[in-house]
């Protein structure tokens, strides 16, 4: 996404140490969205809505994966909410869980490096959006994958709806595999995910005859599309003119109006079935 490319040092001032990367594992995690709410949270799928016991049980019992679904807290052009991320991330981790069987879902994780805060760059720029260091960001994923591990999960997989810190993902991952082998714990950067939700979406897009200006690469035609099927509350459809008119300056990279639910669903089935397959692939290699 070109908006969101220049994260480095997102708020310079912050250090990150053990005492912060608690405090914002604490803090910063969103609890369950109530627009995502669906069959995965009847089916009981969510950590967080699971008494400690319970938990427990589920563990011993053999539950041992846990998605840790990360979105971000960004502009998303005048006809998105700002916590469009979020509430993708936590329905489209649901269904993988369910898929995948023997899989638990943590909350949301949404605070994000998405740009210099001062002076303002990337989406930044635009009112609303909440950034955090890169330090900051990959302490909370290390001290989150850390507890995964001392409850007894072994698997954790970093699983990211943006762009902007997918490079954070993979070094969490590798520096924690470093440390403890694949026996003990695995710690998964899923890349796959956030690739079937871009260039495979826009790929079966453009099968249907739409071009990729039209699809863009943030709240354009794809974007909207895949918000829409998961929670059509996160559009504002009446702004859809306006954000196309608007163009860059309002924070959109392609053209949203011809956006609707069906094509989302294209684009969610395509991120599920891909992250399903990539991680029993993966997860064989135990």
């Amino acid at each position: 996404m070109p908006i969101s490319t220049p994260v480095a040092g997102a708020d310079r001032p912050i250090r990150a140490s053990a005492g912060l990367a608690l405090l914002l594992w604490a803090s910063l995690a969103a609890a369950p969205l109530a627009l995502a709410a669906g069959p995965a949270a009847s089916a009981g799928l969510m950590l967080d809505a699971l008494t400690w016991t319970e938990a427990r049980d589920r563990i011993a019992a053999g539950q041992t994966t846990v998605l840790l679904p990360i979105g971000g807290t960004e502009q998303s052009g005048p006809h998105m909410v700002l916590g469009k991320h979020n509430v993708r991330v936590q329905a489209l981790a649901g269904q993988i869980a369910q898929a995948l069987g023997q899989t638990l879902v943590a909350p949301v994780l949404a605070y994000v490096p998405e740009g210099s805060i001062d002076p303002p760059a990337a989406h930044m720029r635009f009112t609303g959006t909440i950034s955090i260091s890169d330090a900051a960001f990959e302490a909370v994923l290390e001290s989150a994958a850390r507890s995964f591990k001392r409850h007894g999960f072994k698997a954790v997989v970093l699983l990211g709806d943006h762009g902007g810190y997918q490079k954070s993902l993979e070094r969490v991952a590798a520096k924690l595999q470093r440390e403890w082998g694949t026996a003990a714990c695995r710690v998964i950067a899923l890349t796959e995910y956030y690739r079937a939700s871009q260039a495979g979406h826009a790929e079966l897009l453009a099968a249907r005859g739409f071009s990729q200006a039209e699809i863009g690469s943030h709240a354009g035609l794809a974007d909207t599309a895949l918000a829409l099927a998961v929670a059509p509350a996160l559009v504002r459809q009446d702004m859809l003119a306006q954000a196309a008119k608007g163009g860059e300056a309002q924070g959109v990279y392609g053209d949203p109006r011809r956006a609707t639910a069906e094509l989302g669903q294209i684009g969610v089935d395509r991120i599920v079935e891909t992250s399903v397959a990539a991680l029993r692939k993966l997860l064989a290699r135990r």
